[in-house]
């Protein structure tokens, strides 16, 4: 039986790594298509690693035709929100144009499914919360939009030519492969776990709580934290809908469960039996005071126990086993 290979743009990122292992584990052959500009030769572990940017439309084609993939993921993208306000031409360059290279490659190699790593970003400032996929999209930022702007590409092709693809809505990707094998590692971080984690160990400068004014119990802002293995397993779920024939959908990939900026330090402190270093500011502009997702359609399409791995503490214990890694240590040093 030939192999059964799955491209993964952006697979030496994050969440990209962890589904390619998830892809590996359930029998594909991950193929690790990452210019390695924010993504980390280390991560790529479980399949080949072909060099490219999303941007190089022949590069994209001449990979697809090589390996003749089942699937695409496409995780490739910029995603600094604060970045997207300030160079907003930037993200649409990336974002848009490279996700429309990598859709068309894979039209043209004639792949089954299609899964777009998309946010919960598109929705801006909610509404209601929990946030249902019917929401009001209204992104706040370039990041956010151009997201969505993908989200309608792929709409519109569907409809024009079928092509089968599940756009993903994340909240908050968290924690680490629970083997620590993988994790999480940015040279600019913005997410708060790893931030807390690098401020009680001294690899970061303390963290600012921004915000103790919202309406929440402890007056800081809340979100909706899916472990990042949890997210790597809906894909191949996603995927595998796709490949067996579901039609195209949407949906949230979240808990449906918040948590304060103030549980996630208190956890972090039960966890590894240190305080946090930290200090209190102002809300920053733009930040919404709750994202939580309503994450009933996922369960409906992919499965009742989407997030196992999920709770905080689990979340919280396998961010710090990965950062107490080898691994981790000597990419830290550089």
């Amino acid at each position: 039986m030939a192999e059964r290979k799955v491209l993964v743009t952006g697979g030496a990122g994050y969440v990209g790594s962890h589904a390619a292992k998830a892809l590996a584990a359930a029998g594909y052959l991950p193929v690790v298509y990452d210019d390695l500009s924010v993504g980390n030769e280390w991560a790529v572990r479980w399949g080949p690693l072909e060099r490219g940017s999303i941007l190089d439309a022949d590069r994209l084609r001449q990979v697809m035709e090589a390996h003749a993939p089942v699937a695409v993921m496409n995780f490739a993208a910029l995603t600094l929100v604060g970045e997207s306000v300030r160079e907003p031409g930037r993200y649409y360059r990336a974002n848009v144009m490279g996700a429309l290279n990598v859709i068309e490659a894979a039209r043209a190699a004639g792949v089954g499914a299609f899964v777009f790593s998309s946010t919960c970003a598109i929705y801006g400032q909610p509404e209601v919360v929990p946030i249902s996929e019917s929401a009001p999209k209204a992104p706040l930022n370039a990041y956010g939009s151009s997201k969505l702007m993908v989200e309608t590409i792929l709409s519109d092709i569907d409809a024009a030519h079928g092509f089968p693809h599940a756009a993903l809505r994340y909240f908050n990707a968290a924690g680490a492969d629970p083997d620590a094998e993988i994790g999480e590692f940015r040279e600019v971080e913005t997410h708060l776990i790893p931030l807390v984690l690098d401020a009680i160990t001294g690899r970061r400068k303390p963290i600012t709580v921004f915000g103790t004014d919202y309406p929440s119990p402890d007056g800081t802002a809340v979100r909706d934290y899916i472990h990042v293995g949890d997210l790597a397993a809906a894909h191949v779920t996603a995927m595998e809908r796709l490949l067996g024939g579901t039609p195209s959908f949407a949906v949230n990939l979240g808990t449906g469960q918040g948590y304060s900026v103030r549980e996630v330090l208190d956890m972090a402190e039960q966890v590894t039996g240190r305080a946090v270093p930290h200090s209190t500011g102002p809300r920053r502009a733009g930040d919404a005071e709750a994202l939580v997702a309503d994450a009933a359609a996922a369960r409906a399409l992919l499965g009742g126990n989407l997030t196992p791995r999920s709770d905080l503490r689990t979340i919280v214990e396998t961010a710090w086993a990965w950062q107490g890694s080898e691994t981790y240590g000597r990419i830290f040093r550089g």
